[in-house]
């Protein structure tokens, strides 16, 4: 019979090998928030960088037309608000891409496949090539119907109370600019696909070279060197054109010959999936309208400022391609922690998720904070790339402007960066609706108050656009807030 007595238990001395250990010590804020802004920074500093690159395309642009003169300048600066109208417009059609891309190589690390390899599986393969094909089908339409639109929108300026020189020499570039809309939406389309896939190196030193490439055409199609035609300010649209063609090649080249990425990219879009591109187009439109609300609010205020006079387009062109130098900061950080958050909903990481918008905001607000300083201390030096010093009244206006920018830009990068977050959540009507508020609802009406009836001029437009941005920004930062919560549950 088995006693039910318990033994005496043995005495057990304590061996070095097991001492008492105590709970380690929690974090701090600080430490959380660096460590949560390296992470951020391995996807945004590519992408910062390649829009920072990007831009310079545009900024190329408008200092070769500075050079040609006001007028030139006023043109140019018109055609290119309407080109990146329909340009952004576009873009935001394919901008879902990386985020359906990047959930479903999520998944597929969930479940112990290796992401985006071979054992990723045929299934992961054929998913991520399925959305590939539909978004080069939803960018080859976007790219025709947006050209055709730029050439009509060119024929209505003279209705718009824009100065005949000015638009004559407008409608002349946009003619050049139309045809490179196309290879540009499949430049990003490709791109898009590169981001999911956690693989955009190859676009910063893709974008770095097409720089180089318009600076040159630039030079050569304006005055006419090298036995070239002297175009002037038309020269300037078709070496646009000519780049973003260059570009979109040289991007597809490169991802086909990676290795991870070459067995997914597929051009063939007459196969695309109709649900995919129904799917991409679901999500695609509100983002779409969006990106044309933002810019749809600054071509307004751009056609306001040209009411008053060329001296104030000019002004207006050169701080506004200011502002979107600047504004690639947030776009590169707002595409990365959108990336982030639907990887991380996709491995069921909300809290992960609503600490990745404090650390996109403290970027950005670091790097708005060193900018504006330089904005007040030196602005003429800023302005000096994109303005005629022999341009006193421009110069005059683009100054005082500066010091409207230097607090506008944090509201914009905050905008930008909450319609990432958005995205992230697959919540793409909601930033539309916002925007439709704070941009067209609370910001135009103020641009056109401080303006004209209070008298401030192309003051009183950035005004009114500080008032709309930061509008904005509010309520996008409190939709994502409310609509995490709703995803965590009670």
């Amino acid at each position: 019979m088995t006693s039910l007595s318990p033994k005496p238990a043995k005495s057990r001395k304590p061996t070095p090998t097991s001492p008492r250990q105590d709970p380690a010590p929690a974090p701090s804020a600080l430490t959380t928030l660096l460590g949560d802004s390296r992470a951020l920074a391995t996807l945004a500093v590519p992408l910062v960088l390649t829009q920072l690159a990007q831009v310079a395309l545009t900024t190329t642009d408008t200092v070769m037309m500075g050079l040609l003169g006001t007028q030139e300048l006023a043109a140019g600066g018109l055609a290119i608000v309407i080109f990146n109208q329909l340009r952004t417009m576009g873009v935001g059609l394919v901008t879902s891409v990386g985020n359906q891309i990047a959930a479903a190589a999520a998944r597929a690390e969930q479940s112990g496949t290796v992401e985006g390899g071979a054992g990723a599986g045929a299934g992961a393969h054929e998913e991520v090539r399925g959305i590939v094909r539909a978004s080069m089908a939803v960018a080859t339409l976007a790219g025709i119907v947006g050209a055709v639109l730029m050439i009509l929108i060119g024929q209505c300026l003279t209705w718009l109370g824009q100065d005949a020189a000015v638009v004559d020499r407008a409608q002349t570039m946009l003619l050049a600019l139309a045809p490179g809309l196309l290879p540009c939406l499949w430049f990003q389309a490709i791109r898009q696909f590169t981001v999911g896939m956690r693989r955009p190196q190859a676009l910063l030193q893709i974008t770095i070279a097409s720089v180089a490439v318009n600076a040159g055409l630039n030079w050569v199609l304006i005055h006419g060197t090298w036995g070239a035609p002297k175009l002037g300010l038309t020269g300037v649209g078709v070496a646009t054109s000519t780049v973003h063609l260059l570009s979109f090649l040289a991007l597809y080249a490169t991802a086909k010959r990676d290795e991870t990425l070459g067995p997914l990219l597929t051009l063939n879009a007459a196969k695309a999936d109709p649900a995919a591109v129904k799917r991409l187009v679901g999500l695609g439109v509100p983002i779409a309208a969006t990106y044309g609300s933002e810019a749809g609010f600054f071509s307004v205020t751009a056609l306001m400022a040209g009411a008053f006079g060329p001296a104030a387009l000019a002004a207006h062109t050169a701080v506004n391609q200011l502002v979107y130098i600047v504004f690639q900061v947030a776009v590169g950080l707002s595409h990365a922690a959108s990336i982030n958050v639907s990887r991380e909903l996709a491995l069921g990481r909300t809290a992960d998720a609503r600490r990745i918008k404090n650390t996109a905001l403290a970027c950005a607000a670091a790097v708005m904070t060193v900018v504006g300083i330089a904005y007040l201390t030196v602005p003429r030096l800023v302005l000096a790339p994109f303005m005629d010093s022999g341009s006193d009244r421009a110069l005059t206006i683009a100054t005082h402007l500066l010091i409207v920018t230097a607090f506008l830009q944090f509201f914009d990068c905050a905008q930008n960066i909450g319609v990432g977050l958005l995205r992230g959540l697959d919540d793409t009507r909601s930033g539309f609706r916002i925007t439709l508020i704070g941009y067209w609802a609370v910001g135009l009406p103020a641009a056109w108050l401080l303006s004209h009836p209070l008298g401030l001029d192309t003051v009183g437009i950035w005004l009114g656009l500080l008032t709309g941005l930061a509008t904005t920004a509010i309520l996008l930062l409190r939709r994502y807030g409310i609509s995490l919560a709703a995803r965590e549950g009670p």
